[in-house]
């Protein structure tokens, strides 16, 4: 049964029923103030790392250390969602923004000094780690009440498809100034872009205050309410629906590398894994732009099983256009997560809403590192091919399993 269609409110854009456009979501200008500060971040961070891993690497001649600077920041990102989130409810945006945005300057501007050795450097990364999921649900969980209906659904689906493009551009510039730059020079660019966020949060967000002024820590709230979703029935099921699909097929990115060496050529990866990150960008784009709000819903369990079917066939043993087909086929089924957010943002109280979006995200992070780990593990015992066929089967399973929540 679809929803009766709502007028728009004055500053959002069409109510749950209509497909919202981007001149609606753009049209809000605390949104376009979220989205400049998401763009900002993703591309200096993508600079940021790959101009510390080629100066790792340079000081230590070490691939390993490059390796674990360039992966630094992404390892305590289950943790701070652990102890941290409930930051993002009981902060006011503004001043947690800018003073996230001012770590980022702060850490930055450091290590293009030059004089950090690398357990500094690592170090530093990870503190910065720690209170990235905070600030991700900051901004995240503020977009309900910026947009309305459909218009949080386009809204996400054009965080998801800027950070990838975001991400790959910054790493493509991050190469083009290191050739022109040294590492400390690219590192003084990417803390100016750092800078740049600093003053558009401090000057450019309203001064709203936080949904949730609850008195006992910050780490005992965060539990609290963790426990509380994952308890209660509907937003486990939901946040299971976040994880479990996505996080594994993700994990057969991981057997990208072995698999096209197995063809002969290891190069292909490349065209593996950019067959993937555009099948994710169209998924979003489709669904989240041009699928009706009502046919979204019932897309979302087929979209679900799409995440994992197309891998199945893997087990044929494809050649590389073939193989790169089922990869983007694939990962246009992501767009399923786009309506359990709206789902789940309409099962969450206010107060705990940010809160709830980055345990979402905390486990989507957390579960597809576990999940490319494990693929690389079976990678030992079995061809990589079987390995990618067997993701996509525990993909299709887990959505098989959770459907009453998916559909």
């Amino acid at each position: 049964m679809t929803a009766p269609t709502a007028p728009p409110g004055p500053a959002g854009p069409a109510g749950p029923a209509a497909s919202a456009r981007y001149r609606d979501v753009f049209g809000v200008p605390e949104f376009r103030t979220l989205f400049g500060l998401q763009t900002l971040q993703v591309t200096g961070d993508s600079v940021r790392m790959i101009a510390l891993s080629v100066q790792a690497f340079e000081r230590t001649g070490s691939a390993l250390a490059a390796a674990l600077v360039f992966c630094a920041g992404m390892l305590p990102y289950a943790v701070g969602g652990a102890v941290l989130l409930s930051l993002a409810d009981r902060v006011p945006m503004r001043r947690l923004l800018t003073g996230f945005h001012l770590l980022r300057l702060a850490v930055t501007a450091v290590l293009a000094c030059g004089a950090v050795p690398l357990p500094g450097t690592i170090a530093l990364i990870t503190l910065l780690g720690l209170f990235a999921p905070v600030g991700s649900a900051t901004v995240q969980g503020r977009l309900p009440a910026l947009l309305p209906g459909d218009g949080f659904v386009l809204g996400r689906s054009l965080f998801t498809m800027t950070s990838a493009g975001a991400q790959i551009t910054g790493q493509a510039a991050g190469g083009l100034l290191l050739a022109a730059l040294s590492p400390a020079g690219t590192l003084w660019l990417a803390a100016a872009s750092a800078a740049v966020a600093v003053a558009l949060a401090r000057f450019g967000l309203p001064d709203v205050p936080a949904p949730n002024r609850g008195g006992s820590g910050v780490a005992r709230e965060t539990w609290r309410v963790n426990r509380r979703l994952l308890g209660a029935r509907t937003t486990r099921g939901l946040l299971l629906a976040f994880w479990l699909p996505l996080s594994l097929s993700v994990g057969s990115e991981g057997m990208a590398i072995p698999y096209a060496s197995g063809l002969g050529d290891p190069g292909a990866a490349g065209l593996m894994l950019s067959s993937a990150a555009a099948g994710m960008f169209a998924g979003n784009l489709l669904v989240g732009r041009w699928v009706r709000p009502d046919l979204r819903d019932r897309l979302t369990f087929p979209l679900a099983l799409l995440t994992g079917a197309p891998l199945t066939l893997f087990a044929l043993h494809p050649p590389l256009p073939l193989a790169c087909a089922l990869m983007l086929a694939g990962t246009v089924g992501l767009g399923y997560d786009l309506p359990l957010q709206r789902r789940l943002v309409d099962a969450t109280p206010e107060t705990v809403r940010g809160q709830a979006i980055g345990l979402a995200n905390t486990g989507v992070m957390t579960g597809q590192a576990a999940a490319i780990g494990g693929a690389g593990a079976l990678g030992d015992l079995l061809a990589p091919a079987h390995v990618i066929a067997l993701c996509g089967a525990a993909a299709v399973l887990a959505a098989l399993a959770l459907h009453r929540h998916l559909r």
